[in-house]
């Protein structure tokens, strides 16, 4: 890795760690789970499965038993992706939403955000069974000791948790089984109260002693599917058997002399990949870091890659082009010719040639790293607790088109569109760094933004994690985050960029996690950064 200015111009009170084994995560107490792990001689891999068992109960607005993950890990040897994101019920098309949910405006079916409706088969246990049959070290029961001593005893709420599940609770409350399960004194916790899940350590204690069969055949199958019949949802025992993650092969794309990978669709990392591919033509590293122009090339760049990602992304069997053709130098050269250095633009998509989120990553002085991101989607997800068993099932289904003629329509067996991606750095096939930046639609544009600080401006991963951040709303109007300068904010309206207000801060602007090697040799140590966004933390030995 060239070296960097370890210095950080942006306010921050983190700074980098440097140690042999690292993991870091947006909870203490999940970071610091997948840390005992490591001390009791397990790798990355025992380590993230570990702070990701935990993080489902100490930062339940982001992420559940309910959810889906994804992972892109170095094994030693290769990269290896992981999709454990859930598919739609078999009983779910189109039809099925007009009889239930009637139709818009537009005479297409209404997708309802939550509820039973929109819940896909939850992917994340069987992501931690897929990981840890694989490359695991420790006991699998092992692993979710620290996770069940939380639910037991309880964690005390930190602010920036209280603050979303304050925000959640008034919409949530009447959503089946949530206010018995996290508003049991009729509110969401306050700020430093205790909190216990004593239903969530039942059910983990039977996932960790049947590596996750019971949560898709056994008595935990069961209760979903029984809570869904009685709900009047379109979830059976049959669906639930039927799931099984898959390991894929990352998608990439060079830039600077590096290798960006990330989770082929139905993720959107390809748009990150995409916005390098056109940032590529341009010198952004003869422009000041923090300047107008340097900005607006970014934005040019992502708005370009969104154009396409939105007309083109979904369940990889169901795509009408393939990520190769999304990615063909070519045809990102032809993008690239679209931007206009002095105006911004409204960019449709292009015609390739035919042929509540958290994120964890953790690396081992053996050299295992990975990269590992798990999601309810909206906060809570649907708002659907199954009683008894501390389960909060994601509302991914929302990420379905209605439209038939979408590569995205929803349809039974389909995976939807999702938001969430973990990424991954090489040089010349040698890992470098693993990474992620967290917040819906923030995530590709996270990964653009601090990639080309750390590779075109030698930024470090906590100064890159900590400088202010624009994103691209679905409408190409522009969020700016405070810090950054009121003459490029100018200059940005000037050039004709549409700047709205920011509604929720901790969502708009995400919070990344990074662990980046030192050197080629492993045992010379890692550099990890945590996000000031969040309550998360960096720890390691």
């Amino acid at each position: 890795m060239k070296p960097f200015n370890w210095d950080n111009p942006y306010r921050t009170e983190r700074t980098p760690l440097f140690a042999r084994n690292v993991v870091s995560t947006s909870h203490p107490l999940a970071a610091q789970a997948g840390l005992r792990m490591m001390l009791k001689g397990g790798n990355a891999i025992d380590a993230a499965i570990a702070a990701a068992a935990t993080i489902v109960l100490v930062e339940p607005v982001s992420c559940g038993l309910g959810g889906d993950c994804f992972a892109i890990l170095w094994d030693g040897k290769q990269l290896q992706g992981l999709n454990a994101s859930g598919v739609a019920p078999a009983a779910w098309n189109v039809e099925y939403f007009k009889r239930k949910h009637g139709v818009n405006a537009q005479g297409l079916a209404n997708m309802p955000m939550r509820g039973w409706d929109a819940v896909t088969v939850p992917g994340v246990v069987a992501g931690w069974a897929a990981l840890h049959e694989r490359y695991g070290k420790l006991p699998f029961e092992s692993l979710f000791e620290p996770a069940i001593e939380i639910a037991e005893r309880g964690f005390a709420i930190p602010p920036m948790v209280h603050r979303k599940w304050t925000a959640a609770a008034a919409e949530l409350k009447d959503q089946p089984g949530f206010a018995q399960a996290f508003m049991p004194e009729g509110r969401a916790p306050h700020i430093g109260e205790l909190f216990s899940l004593p239903d969530a350590a039942r059910t983990l204690r039977l996932i960790a002693q049947s590596k996750g069969r019971e949560f898709y055949e056994g008595e935990l199958a069961e209760k979903i599917a029984a809570f869904s019949k009685a709900c009047g949802g379109a979830m059976t025992l049959d669906d639930l058997r039927a799931y099984k993650p898959e390991w894929v092969t990352p998608i990439a794309k060079d830039y600077r002399g590096y290798t960006l990978h990330e989770i082929p669709p139905n993720g959107q990392g390809i748009a990150a990949l995409m916005a390098l591919g056109i940032l590529q033509h341009f010198d952004v590293a003869d422009l000041p870091v923090d300047s107008l122009e340097s900005q607006h090339l970014q934005i040019e760049a992502m708005k370009l890659a969104f154009a396409d990602l939105y007309r083109y992304a979904s369940d990889s069997r169901s795509m009408e082009v393939t990520p190769d053709q999304m990615l063909d130098d070519a045809y990102l050269a032809s993008r690239a010719r679209l931007i206009d250095r002095d105006r911004a633009t409204q960019f449709g998509p292009g015609r390739p040639a035919s042929g509540g989120t958290i994120y964890l990553t953790a690396a081992d002085e053996n050299g295992m790293m990975v990269s590992f991101i798990q999601s309810n989607y909206m906060g809570f997800g649907s708002g659907v607790v199954v009683p008894g068993t501390g389960i909060s099932m994601q509302n991914r289904g929302y990420g379905f088109s209605m439209d038939p003629v979408s590569p995205n329509v929803v349809e039974g067996g389909k995976r939807p569109f999702h938001t969430i991606i973990p990424g991954f750095l090489t040089r010349d096939g040698v890992p470098v760094m693993s990474f992620g930046v967290m917040g819906g639609d923030m995530q590709p544009q996270g990964h653009l933004q601090t990639v080309v600080r750390m590779l075109d401006y030698d930024q470090q991963p906590q100064a890159a994690c900590c400088a202010p951040r624009w994103k691209l709303n679905r409408d190409f109007t522009l969020d700016l985050e405070t810090g950054i300068k009121h003459d490029v904010a100018e200059g940005l309206q000037a050039k004709g960029h549409v700047l709205k207000a920011v509604d929720d801060p901790y969502m708009d602007f995400g919070a990344g996690q990074f662990i980046l090697r030192l050197s080629d040799d492993p045992v010379q140590g890692y550099v990890a950064a945590s996000d000031s966004r969040r309550d998360g933390q960096a720890v390691g030995f």
